[in-house]
Formats: C-alpha cells, sequence, structure tokens
C-alpha cells in the first residue's frame, strides 16, 4: 500500500500580522493606545478579520486580539518586546510569542491562534516544498521569470539607488539580478518552453 500524500500547511497561505506594517500604520507611536481593524481578502473576497488594539501606554506594551474562530470568541494579548537599535537611535519592536515565549516580527494563525512559526508542528514555507531540481532550474532561469518585477521594483516611486553618494546595498543587488537576466541566452529558455 503506497504511502499517503502528506501535504504541510504553508506559512505564506496562513493569516499573519506583520510587526512592521503595525509600525507603517501607526499602531506602534510612543504613550498611545490605538484600536482597528486587521482585514484579509482573496481577490476582493474578505476571508478573515481582527480586532486589534495597541497598548503603548503601559510599561509592558501589547496587542490585544479579539475574533471568531469557528464560531468560538477569542480574545488574548500578546506582548511587545523592545529592542534598543544597534546604531543606537530608537528601538525596533518585536511580539512575544504567548506560547514559546520567543521575539519574533511575525505571528502565524495555524488552527486558530496568532503565534510564533515554532509553535506549530509540520509547517513549512512554499520555497521548501520545491524539489532540489527545481530549486537549481528557479537558480539558474528564475530571475528570467521574475524580469518584470525587478524592473518595477528599479521604477519604484521613492526607490533610492543611492545614499550618501553611494549606490545602496538593494540597488546594487537589482543591478546583479538584471544583470543575470540579460545574459541568459534566449535559445536556451526556449527549451524550456
Amino acid at each position: 500500500m503506497p504511502k499517503p500524500y502528506t501535504f504541510p500547511t504553508l506559512y505564506d497561505d496562513v493569516l499573519q500580522i506583520d510587526i512592521t506594517k503595525l509600525k507603517e500604520w501607526g499602531y506602534l507611536v510612543h504613550d498611545r493606545v490605538k484600536e482597528g481593524i486587521l482585514r484579509w481578502s482573496i481577490n476582493g473576497e474578505e476571508i478573515g478579520s481582527v480586532s486589534i488594539k495597541v497598548n503603548m501606554h503601559t510599561s509592558l506594551p501589547y496587542l490585544r486580539l479579539n475574533y471568531n474562530y469557528r464560531g468560538e470568541p477569542r480574545s488574548y494579548q500578546v506582548y511587545l518586546d523592545p529592542i534598543t537599535s544597534n546604531l543606537g537611535k530608537g528601538v525596533i519592536w518585536y511580539f512575544k510569542c504567548p506560547v514559546t515565549h520567543k521575539r519574533c516580527r511575525k505571528l502565524y494563525s495555524i488552527g486558530g491562534h496568532f503565534l510564533h512559526r515554532d509553535a506549530f508542528k509540520g509547517c513549512m514555507y512554499e520555497s521548501q516544498t520545491k524539489s532540489k531540481k527545481y530549486r537549481e532550474m528557479d537558480k539558474t532561469f528564475g530571475v528570467y521569470f521574475k524580469a518584470d518585477m525587478l524592473f518595477e521594483q528599479l521604477y519604484q516611486k521613492h526607490f533610492k539607488k543611492t545614499y550618501a553618494g553611494k549606490p545602496t546595498k538593494k540597488y546594487l543587488r537589482l543591478l546583479e539580478q538584471i544583470e543575470m537576466y540579460e545574459s541568459v541566452p534566449y535559445p536556451s529558455i526556449d527549451l524550456l518552453l
């Protein structure tokens, strides 16, 4: 009898709360309490929403989550952990997972709770499910298929090409990838298609 297929849950496909986005949306402001609703949608159809409250006015800042999971109401706090920046300017915020007690920048919702990725067993990122042959091919020809994305990033409205008169690392990385794209011989691409 053959082994049954085991399809892992992919971190890329589940609901996520990213601390970078919370900062971008103005939730992580000193001595402030802000409430809102996070919504996730696919093709315009809402697949999930969470009511959040970020309290930065206490000695232990926290994020309070309120939502329903399969008809069951859920409400709990995730503490925020500030770490002084290595540049000496400001702090970098992290979530403190209520289960693993590890610091993280993203919380994943698998099984109804938003937690650190180590709290879940048998989950993977999509890139981990690719075969070795596919990854080798993607390393060689992947840049050819992602060329539009590279040029889109390069010509974004506020993309910084230089800082203090020197090219930025991101700009140099993009140029390197575009150079790889231009070096792919077209006959070899035709063989793939």
